[in-house]
């Protein structure tokens, strides 16, 4: 368990999202509105989870 908790890049730069954080309409907020080419993209699957600290379990 202490090797899950390492701080050994648990936070790892943040990558450039694919889908850009963006309201419709400007209201009471600081996000940016959406502009004509605020388009996001649509992936075939669900990300993949990786582990930073994993080791290969044994099994007894």
């Amino acid at each position: 368990m202490a090797d899950i908790t390492r701080n050994k890049h648990l936070n790892p730069r943040r990558r450039h999202r694919t889908y850009p954080r963006v309201v419709k309409r400007a209201r009471h907020n600081s996000y940016r509105v959406k502009r004509p080419g605020d388009h996001g993209t649509r992936h075939p699957g669900p990300a993949t989870i990786s582990l930073v600290n994993h080791r290969q379990l044994i099994l007894a």
